[in-house]
């Protein structure tokens, strides 16, 4: 969904997003880019496969470059995480070991918890093929892992960061249910408009001879109020269809809007159809 827009205010803040050996530049521009739609923006690199700075990266960030120009570069995973207080390792694997497993949203909660409490915070993700060793999961203090098919549970890299951020912003919404915009409000349309638009089909239909035969009109007349006045229409929903129906009425296919004043006889002249 196309909406950037740089007038409005940049979210930049919550957890550290720590890439355990990466190995596409794609795979972390676009860990960037799903950072930068939930507002994350510390990005932490441990020995990328392909080096860093990388041009793919910063291509596949679609304009996510506040992350990728912030970036940090370690050697190690011990490195990256010296001095968070808290984090959380994600995986998809049943591991052995006594650390707590969380479910995102649980996850996403504490991590609110401590952040607002003023601690470091981050979340690690590992290599795009194999995930994270037993053993860098046991750097972490606790594990979080997603509900997936269990058959199927391997998640992109960017799909599991695009997750967790999601989770992180909502825990700093006022409600769950909230968006970032609402639909414009609009005033319901009166009987009368409504009546209105069923008075103007009914009349540009009888000009064509659509009641055929005559006895069949009532019928036909209430079969089209009833999918008329079913929607609720609003007042600029009955505007647009009232319109539709007088360009209709007004223009022809061999006559169309902007070809000049439609000429009325022309048909008639050339003897029409009776049918």
């Amino acid at each position: 969904m196309a909406g950037t827009n740089s007038e409005r205010e940049l979210l930049t803040e919550g957890p550290a997003i720590i890439l355990a050996y990466p190995q596409l530049g794609e795979n972390i521009g676009m860990v960037a880019r799903a950072m930068a739609n939930f507002g994350l923006s510390e990005l932490r690199l441990v020995n990328p496969r392909d080096g860093w700075p990388n041009e793919k990266a910063r291509s596949a960030a679609s304009r996510a470059d506040h992350v990728i120009d912030n970036a940090k570069l370690y050697e190690s995973l011990e490195e990256a995480i010296a001095d968070l207080n808290f984090v959380y390792a994600t995986t998809a694997r049943d591991r052995d070991g006594f650390k707590p497993v969380r479910s995102p949203i649980v996850a996403a909660r504490e991590l609110r918890t401590r952040f607002r409490g003023g601690e470091a915070i981050g979340i690690i993700f590992g290599r795009e093929r194999t995930g994270l060793t037993n053993e860098e999961v046991s750097l972490a203090d606790e594990i979080v892992t997603f509900p997936v098919n269990p058959a199927f549970a391997s998640l992109n890299l960017a799909q599991a960061v695009l997750l967790m951020s999601y989770e992180w912003l909502k825990t700093g919404m006022a409600s769950e249910d909230e968006t970032s915009f609402q639909a414009i409000a609009q005033r319901p349309a009166t009987k009368e408009q409504l009546q209105g638009l069923v008075d103007h089909v009914e009349e540009a239909l009888e000009a064509r001879n659509y009641f055929r035969p005559a006895n069949k009109k009532p019928k036909l007349m209430e079969n089209l109020r009833a999918v008329l006045t079913r929607p609720s229409f609003t007042e600029s929903e009955i505007q647009v269809l009232r319109g539709i129906i007088s360009s209709l009425d007004r223009f022809t296919r061999e006559n169309p809007r902007g070809s000049g004043a439609p000429d009325r006889g022309r048909k008639a002249q050339s003897g029409g159809d009776d049918d």
